[in-house]
């Protein structure tokens, strides 16, 4: 008899690293990120990435794998992921799945295959954005996907599904089925007040600014950060890359990053309301840790 796994999802700033290590030193577990950005060596100050010091003793899994440049894939990660999960099992752990990142964890946890990609067609997309707007490619999506169109996504996301519409001839909404799990799961679910979250992410920019956010970008510009696509258009960093061109300065990119982690949160909130399988808890609850895994431990386990 085994625990499922065990995911830690919602929006930025709601404190799921700190509830993620209170459950693996309760449970026996190891946790397995599933924030994208935290895939990225180096990325750390801008992606609130726990240093090891304050990881308590838990391992944990898929943390600093890529380079800058690289490209985040949600393909690798799925198979990456579900094979950490059962090298956790083997060693008679809890696999302890967190982030933000919906997609992914999506990808990790359901029966969910994913359509094949063409660079050739997507460098063709991508300078069509460059050189006629995203309100072309935006007009163009709502002709062949208008789900994905609905969906107001942004302009990489966007290429994507395209992409996919390209090669494959079916809508890229058409590649999300029914929500059904690879392997049983719990997913918990953390979020608060709207206004309280915003205070909390404000407050989370300015002491990445404090912490060494500029000399960080800085650093990674030296380690081709630019030649990131998804890297360099990391909340955070693509503001401060301004500052270094001297396109903005430190309060404006501070400022914008706040309301661009804002429009994230707003986001990553409205993707994981949709699925009703999320069992939701207030970080602020003062028995947070006891009221999760007694709901945990109530779940039936194969």
């Amino acid at each position: 008899m085994t625990l499922p796994v065990i995911a830690v999802i919602g929006p930025t700033g709601t404190g799921k690293s700190d509830l993620s290590i209170a459950l693996a030193q309760e449970l026996g577990g190891e946790i397995v990120n599933a924030d994208a950005l935290q895939f990225y060596r180096g990325m750390d100050i801008g992606t609130a990435k726990l240093p090891l010091e304050e990881r308590g003793g838990i391992p944990h899994h898929l943390l600093d794998i890529m380079d800058v440049r690289q490209e985040a894939s949600v393909a690798r990660f799925q198979a990456d992921a579900r094979q950490t999960f059962d090298e956790i099992r083997a060693r008679g752990a809890v696999p302890i799945l967190v982030g933000g990142s919906g997609l992914y964890v999506r990808a990790a946890l359901d029966e969910i295959d994913f359509p094949p990609t063409e660079p050739s067609v997507r460098e063709r997309l991508e300078t069509e954005l460059n050189e006629k707007g995203p309100g072309f490619l935006s007009a163009r999506l709502a002709e062949v996907d208008p789900a994905s169109a609905a969906r107001n996504l942004d302009e990489r996301r966007m290429i994507r599904a395209l992409e996919v519409y390209e090669i494959s001839g079916k809508p890229f909404s058409s590649y999300m089925p029914e929500r059904k799990y690879h392997v049983a799961a719990i997913q918990v679910g953390l979020n608060i007040d709207r206004a309280l979250l915003h205070e909390r992410l404000e407050t989370r920019v300015s002491r990445m600014q404090e912490h060494g956010l500029l000399d960080e970008v800085l650093r990674l510009d030296s380690e081709g950060l630019r030649e990131g696509k998804t890297a360099s258009r990391a909340i955070g960093y693509a503001q401060f890359l301004e500052v270094l061109d001297g396109t903005m300065n430190q309060k404006q990119a501070a400022e914008k990053t706040v309301i661009a982690t804002r429009q994230f949160a707003r986001r990553q909130v409205t993707w994981f309301n949709a699925d009703e399988r999320v069992q939701w808890f207030n970080p602020m609850e003062p028995e947070l840790v006891h009221a999760v895994l007694q709901r945990i431990r109530a779940t039936p386990r194969s």
